[in-house]
């Protein structure tokens, strides 16, 4: 990497500059905020919608076997019950004797003794702390309880039977009660998935790191049903060859946290995952490295240990990032099996089996479950991005083409009417009907492409004279790339066209 770009070092850094820029703040920030709860800004959601719509593309309307749905946010708190988040949906409380200081006990656990806490029991908890006399600013604590992390809320008026419900805390469980309604008018065939995209809730004992760890946030969550006794034979060459960097769960039980580069047909030859389980893992390192343009180094699988899998799952693996806080979740891809469907058709005494035209059996389908958080997405995709370029002086934000909140930047070169008026016309009647576009006559040209690049705009046009006057530049604008700050002369009626070739990676900048 060049000396003079310097990536994100802090996580206090990103977070000044998104609030700088309008990507995120706090929520009622002139009330000092609300812990765990964020906005975002205009920047912010043209980011976050264009990050979904990659995937919904990617994921959803390139294939033929996956529909979507959009569940409520309260449910019949039934389904949670089923489910058994009522009775397992918690993390471990750590709380000060003397100023009752509310603390997440693998979090302080990892912090104080640097090592890996996921899983850990309230009594292997209790017990770390009494072997290592651990205390918080000079405070004993209480014994370690359970915390649910689901918000309870009230239905209707307080005398209603079943008034007590909950926001739920994670979008895919209704995905389970409404299997047989969405398989029938989708009129799909195993192995076929259901998307969901949307808030969840949880009420973390200690939310940190800005946007990484939230109480209320947004998840892209796939249950990808199959028949486990069917043959699959979706997998590739290209998919078993895709290699990654692997952290098993035998590494982490010695306490090390030694990488292996491996691949995907190593993962399934292990008995780690099964044929499915690792074909969706291809297709999201895949997607993390190409779609969004994360470095290999930068992208790790890591087995979760026997000790932290959730109650639902046989087996799990998580695609974390390396952001400035170092490696942590982005995403989990589970086996969930049969474990929902049969806990709703236990719980609810109606079928959900499902008849499989492959085997001409019915049965409860298994599924694996790609599960992201958005703003983990969101974060990872800014900390990639972000550069501190000193030979610019300034910040500069390289986002893959299809994310960039704005696609293009409109600079009349001066503030004249002549040049305003054909400046206008391209931004209003070339750019906006299909690429959205931002213009800005205000300050020197180099400021408006410094503010350009803090916005992670990837191409600005600059009008000037030129254009208009009779000569070999009439009726040819200036283009500017991010990355490399070289300009080109295009014609003004074919923008519109080189900007989607660009935004598509169709033509690289070079090739114009």
């Amino acid at each position: 990497m060049d000396k003079a770009i310097k990536k994100i070092e802090s996580i206090e850094e990103l977070s000044a500059f998104c609030k700088k820029k309008g990507f995120i703040f706090r929520a009622g920030e002139i009330y000092g905020g609300l812990s765990g709860f964020f906005d975002f800004g205009p920047l912010g959601c043209e980011l976050k919608n264009n990050i979904k719509n990659l995937y919904i593309n990617r994921f959803v309307h390139k294939r033929e076997d996956m529909t979507m749905q959009d569940g409520s946010i309260i449910t019949n708190p039934k389904v949670w019950k089923a489910s058994g988040h009522v009775d397992n949906f918690a993390d471990l409380l750590l709380t000060t004797k003397q100023t009752k200081t509310k603390i997440r006990a693998d979090h302080f656990i990892e912090d104080v003794l640097n090592i890996n806490a996921d899983g850990l029991k309230a009594k292997d908890i209790q017990e770390l702390i009494s072997k290592h006399n651990l205390k918080y600013k000079g405070e004993d604590f209480e014994d370690v309880k359970d915390f649910n992390l689901m918000f309870s809320t009230q239905i209707g008026a307080s005398s209603e039977k079943g008034a007590t419900g909950y926001l739920r805390p994670e979008t895919c469980q209704s995905i389970f009660p409404n299997f047989k309604l969405l398989a029938d008018v989708s009129r799909s065939k195993l192995p076929f998935g259901i998307v969901q995209i949307g808030k969840a809730f949880r009420n973390e004992i200690s939310p940190r790191d800005f946007i990484f760890r939230c109480r209320e946030f947004e998840q892209i969550e796939m249950e990808y049903f199959y028949n486990p006794k069917s043959e699959f034979d979706m997998l590739k060459p290209e998919d078993l060859n895709v290699k990654f960097n692997f952290l098993s769960a035998q590494t982490q039980d010695k306490g090390l946290k030694e990488m292996e580069t491996i691949t995907i047909n190593d993962l399934i030859s292990s008995g780690k995952v099964n044929k499915i389980h690792g074909y969706w893992l291809s297709k999201f390192i895949d997607f993390f490295m190409n779609d969004m343009g994360f470095a290999f180094d930068d992208i790790r699988v890591r087995e979760h240990v026997k000790t932290e899998l959730s109650h639902y799952s046989s087996a799990t693996v998580d695609i974390d990032y390396k952001y400035p806080f170092g490696f942590k979740e982005m995403m989990g891809i589970a086996n969930r099996a049969d474990y929902d469907l049969s806990q709703h058709q236990l719980h609810s005494s109606v079928k959900l089996e499902f008849f499989d035209e492959t085997t001409q059996t019915k049965l409860i389908p298994n599924c694996i479950e790609p599960s992201i958080g958005v703003e983990r997405l969101f974060l990872a995709t800014i900390c990639n991005s972000y550069n501190n370029d000193e030979k610019r002086g300034n910040i500069v934000l390289n986002l893959p083409e299809i994310l960039a909140p704005y696609k293009v930047a409109v600079f009349p070169l001066m503030n004249k009417p002549e040049l305003i008026e054909l400046s206008r016309s391209i931004f209003k009647e070339i750019l906006q009907e299909d690429i959205f576009a931002i213009y800005d006559k205000s300050g020197s040209i180099g400021r408006r492409y410094a503010r350009a690049d803090e916005m992670g705009v990837p191409y600005c046009l600059t009008i000037d004279y030129s254009a208009i006057e009779d000569g070999a530049k009439k009726g040819f604008v200036t283009i500017r790339d991010i990355k490399s700050t070289e300009q080109k002369l295009i014609k003004i009626q074919d923008i519109a066209d080189i900007i989607r070739l660009l935004i598509r990676g169709k033509i690289k900048f070079n090739e114009l």
